[in-house]
């Protein structure tokens, strides 16, 4: 299983903490958000990583070949040359088509501005299909990437539900909503052709568009886990209340 971790974007709303570096590499407690995620997927096996790099690609050129040597785990960097042009869309499919045709496996997607819970990591990479967590605890609000199951069915302990994607996006209705996906996600190596496929529509439609979309079509064609956080704690920073937020989750998982 690989990993895969966006890695491209400029952080504009994080300035003047992104001014020099990509999200990815801003740290707490000394340690970068990309080396916290790393290891969090090395707690769940993954020994190999795919970066996509944009914004101040430099810096995690320099780090790369250090955390190999230190963490004895192989890096991939993939570039997306219209970072600032384009969306992650984009970004993901260059990754994802990299892998169908080079060396086809299960692959694990990572926003790389998240912070997660450990445990969400472990529980995703256990699913034996295309995989979204979906945090069904928290409240909701207009930035909350949401979506709405179909035919929603879950398991004998919550944890997982299964149904189809009937919408996606910023702008659901709240009420409505099953949860948040939480830029977290996998996709089996059966489904990579498809979710190209589908990821290439979305491009030629927007290259603004996010790779989050992909699924909805796929759920129809696939089953897919939506495996659900039930109260596990994440956050994506987006702009600087949502790194002390970070910052103070991190606290808590630590101590």
């Amino acid at each position: 299983m690989i990993s895969v971790i966006l890695s491209a974007g400029m952080g504009t709303r994080l300035r003047p903490l992104t001014d020099e570096i990509p999200k990815p590499l801003l740290e707490i407690n000394k340690l970068t958000l990309l080396e916290r995620m790393i290891g969090n997927c090395m707690n769940a096996g993954i020994r190999e990583f795919i970066l996509v790099v944009g914004y101040k690609k430099e810096k995690v050129l320099e780090i790369a070949p250090k955390l190999e040597d230190e963490l004895d785990i192989s890096i991939k960097i993939i570039e997306n040359e219209e970072y600032n042009e384009t969306n992650t869309s984009v970004s993901t499919y260059l990754a994802s088509l990299y892998i169908e045709n080079e060396k086809p496996d299960d692959f694990i997607l990572i926003n790389g501005d998240n912070v997660v819970d450990p445990k969400i990591i472990e529980r995703i990479v256990k699913t034996d299909n295309t995989s979204l967590i979906v945090d069904d605890f928290k409240d909701l609000n207009e930035e909350s990437f949401k979506l709405i199951l179909d035919d929603m069915k879950t398991n004998a302990d919550n944890s997982i539900a299964n149904g189809i994607i009937s919408e996606i996006g910023k702008e659901i209705d709240i009420p409505s909503s099953t949860g948040e996906f939480i830029g977290v996600s996998k996709v089996i190596k059966e489904d990579l052709p498809h979710f190209n496929e589908i990821l290439s529509q979305l491009i030629d439609e927007d290259r603004q568009n996010y790779y989050d979309f992909a699924y909805k079509p796929l759920s129809r064609d696939t089953t897919i886990d939506y495996v659900l956080t039930n109260g596990l704690k994440w956050t994506e920073i987006d702009d600087h209340n949502d790194w002390k937020i970070a910052n103070n989750l991190i606290d808590e998982f630590e101590n």
